[in-house]
């Protein structure tokens, strides 16, 4: 009887990816799909997948930070969702105040349906009133971004600009990191790791600038862009950080194996997104 335990003690157990390893491995076929999507969907295709995105990310964000109050979850589902539709589908002028007044009075009507203690109510609402700001006003950013001409190329951007700065940070600061960036929110984060994210976005954003989007903007401003961009992604980064240690969880769900929840994966590029949308809306058009 004591051999074949012997044997099964021989027999080499198999190894397990670690993490970084698994997170590639899940994010290449990922990356594959939305690039698909940014080049062939049409523009009605795209805003559908950008409410189903937006409608994961809202779910992930209300289970995190509404956990006692399923009423409350549902109502910030609800408001999330709506107000992305109406920013992404709603061409009327009185369509976005009438959501915004919605969301409002929804808000406080779920705040205070019943008797709260003071910080719980305050809480609630804060939530259900900055919630869906959160999530639907920085994603539909990338819908609005993919409407433009050459909308895909310009999505594609705001994707670099997210993943090279988390990419280039995180090498930075294994090989030069000493100072800690914000130790009480990501206590793994340096400032020369994050030095050298925003060199890599900054390089990114030059081979755009080359190559798919060559003679649509200048150079200086591909580089300026992508130091606010990939700045503003890793306050991103550091705000979902805050949301996560507030509510006590490490991931905001687990829709992809070692990459959390599809909010963990979006808190860069809602304001790389964000950002890249305000230019190519605003400032491109006047630097002609």
């Amino acid at each position: 009887m004591s051999e074949p335990a012997a044997d099964d003690a021989d027999t080499p157990k198999p190894k397990k990816l670690g993490s970084t390893a698994l997170r590639f491995a899940t994010a290449i076929p990922l990356v594959v799909v939305v690039a698909l999507l940014l080049f062939y969907l049409p523009k009605w295709g795209f805003q559908v997948f950008g409410m189903l995105w937006i409608a994961i990310c809202a779910r992930e964000l209300m289970r995190m930070t509404l956990p006692e109050s399923p009423v409350a979850r549902a109502w910030g589902l609800v408001a999330t969702t709506g107000l992305g539709a109406v920013l992404l589908f709603a061409e009327h002028p009185a369509a976005l105040p009438t959501a915004v007044l919605g969301l409002a009075i929804g808000a406080l009507v779920a705040a205070l349906a019943r008797p709260l203690p003071i910080e719980s109510a305050s809480r609630r609402l804060g939530w259900l009133l900055g919630g869906p700001i959160y999530v639907a006003g920085t994603l539909a950013c990338l819908a609005q971004l993919h409407a433009h001409t050459d909308g895909g190329a310009w999505v594609l951007l705001s994707m670099f600009l997210a993943f090279l700065s988390d990419t280039g940070a995180y090498f930075a600061g294994r090989a030069f990191g000493k100072h800690k960036l914000s130790p009480a929110l990501s206590p793994k984060k340096t400032i020369e790791g994050s030095v050298g994210g925003l060199v890599a976005a900054a390089l990114g954003a030059v081979a755009l600038q080359q190559t798919l989007l060559a003679g649509r903007f200048p150079l200086i401003d591909a580089v300026l862009l992508a130091f606010v961009g990939a700045a503003l992604g890793q306050a991103g980064d550091l705000l979902e950080s805050m949301i996560k240690r507030s509510c006590g969880v490490k991931d905001s769900g687990n829709i992809m194996p070692g990459h959390g929840g599809l909010l963990d994966r979006s808190d860069a590029l809602m304001f790389t997104g964000a950002a890249t949308w305000l230019y190519v809306t605003w400032l491109l058009p006047i630097r002609g």
